[in-house]
């Protein structure tokens, strides 16, 4: 007898094994694009960061205005991507925050970078 097709078993096996491997690949994929869009926020902040300074640098103090420093200093957009960037100064401190604004980075938590070039929380940095 010729024998063309599958059988069911033959599917049911193919099937266990496309979702063995789903079960593994979407998990990786959805932590690698969290760590992508979080990257986005770390660079913001340092941008942030080195603005802040080139601004003391020329007039001996920090500026509470995200606004300004962007246009004279380059810092970054209030919203980069999945985040939200905020500012917090004095004449001699500052802080700046990125802040999730999308439902999918919200478990990540917001990351902080201050004048002294302190970082948090530090996990997320390092990751």
């Amino acid at each position: 007898m010729n024998k063309k097709g599958l059988t069911l078993i033959e599917l049911l096996i193919v099937m266990v094994i496309v979702a063995i491997l789903a079960a593994i690949a979407v998990p990786m994929y959805t932590g690698y694009m969290t760590r992508a869009r979080r990257a986005d926020a770390k660079t913001s902040l340092e941008q942030l960061r080195a603005a802040q300074e080139m601004r003391r640098a020329e007039y001996g103090s920090y500026l509470n205005d995200l606004a300004a420093l962007q246009n004279s200093w380059g810092a970054p957009a209030t919203t980069v991507g999945d985040y939200t960037i905020s500012l917090a100064a004095t004449a001699t401190t500052f802080t700046g925050t990125a802040t999730p604004n999308t439902a999918r980075q919200t478990a990540d938590g917001a990351l902080t970078i201050d004048h002294n070039g302190t970082k948090l929380p530090d996990d997320k940095w390092k990751k």
